[in-house]
């Protein structure tokens, strides 16, 4: 079969409630914050846009309540050109939904309610296997169920496509999910979380390219990433950004990476290109708004 696809993203597909504030309330303390603002998010849903935004053949593989949020967040992904033959509709039940504050130095806390994200099956998956069987990447992330992204590897690696997992929110996965990894993306939390213990970054990079993994990406933020695979461990700098917000920037590396690793890069190549975007993604507010196109890269 030929491929019809760069990226297929199986994962969330949120609306982001952003309200900005000077700082964080500490237990039982009540903060004065912005006017909240709503925009279209979700882990999966900002890495398929994130993707086509950068002239990738993009879809997506998850669900949506019949509310008006999933309204609001089927006609973003549709104006930015992703497939959304695969994003399913669940009646009665909630659109995902994420709390987000962002301080006065751009960083953000999050606090996701899955709704209908956490009732994505494996037979999702199934009746998408045309879209995951002919995508040359297949992204996931864990704000779905373990056992459709479970499924969905299986299937995308299987018919030969390349399997890139960013664990995020941490948590436990399988072996068998690990092996087909290639990369597998984390933060220094994550990577700790993992291996049960610290260590600076190229250290974790290495013990994780060893525990399973076919190559291993450890994202540092504004310090730019280090690469782990057969080949050693390699840090590449990121470029500098005045960071307005990060909501989401993690997740336009990661589509920028997947995309570039779909048309033949490799990875080392692919992380460059992606710190490029990852650092535009911070320059605005919001997650998808935020995300450039290729004439917008520093």
């Amino acid at each position: 079969m030929s491929e019809s696809w760069e990226v297929v993203v199986v994962g969330s597909v949120n609306a982001d409630l952003v309200i900005g504030v000077e700082r964080r309330p500490a237990p039982g303390e009540t903060v004065l914050g912005s006017d909240m603002v709503v925009h279209p998010g979700g882990k999966g849903a900002n890495q398929a846009v994130a993707a086509a935004r950068l002239g990738g053949r993009a879809g997506i593989v998850g669900r949506i309540g019949d509310d008006g949020h999933g309204e609001l967040l089927r006609g973003a992904l549709a104006a930015d050109g992703v497939d959304l033959a695969h994003l399913a509709v669940t009646p009665g039940v909630p659109t995902g939904v994420a709390l987000i504050t962002v301080g006065s130095d751009g960083d953000n806390s999050i606090i996701v309610s899955p709704g209908a994200n956490a009732r994505l099956t494996p037979e999702n998956v199934e009746a998408a296997r045309e879209m995951i069987a002919g995508a040359s990447v297949v992204s996931f992330q864990l704000e779905v169920p373990l056992p459709a992204v479970e499924a969905a590897a299986r299937l995308a690696a299987g018919a030969g496509g390349r399997v890139v997992l960013n664990l995020s929110p941490p948590a436990p996965v399988p072996a068998e999910l690990l092996a087909l990894c290639d990369p597998l993306v984390v933060n220094e939390h994550e990577a700790a979380f993992l291996l049960d213990g610290g260590g600076d970054a190229g250290e974790l990079a290495a013990k994780l390219a060893r525990s399973g993994p076919r190559s291993v990406v450890v994202t540092l933020g504004a310090d730019g990433v280090v690469v782990a695979d057969g080949e050693g461990v390699t840090a590449i700098p990121s470029p500098k950004a005045d960071a307005v917000d990060t909501t989401g920037a993690g997740d336009a590396f990661t589509a920028a990476l997947c995309l570039r690793l779909a048309r033949g890069d490799a990875l080392r190549d692919a992380a460059r290109y992606a710190t490029r975007v990852g650092a535009a993604a911070v320059r605005k507010r919001g997650a998808q708004s935020s995300y450039p196109t290729p004439d917008e890269l520093p």
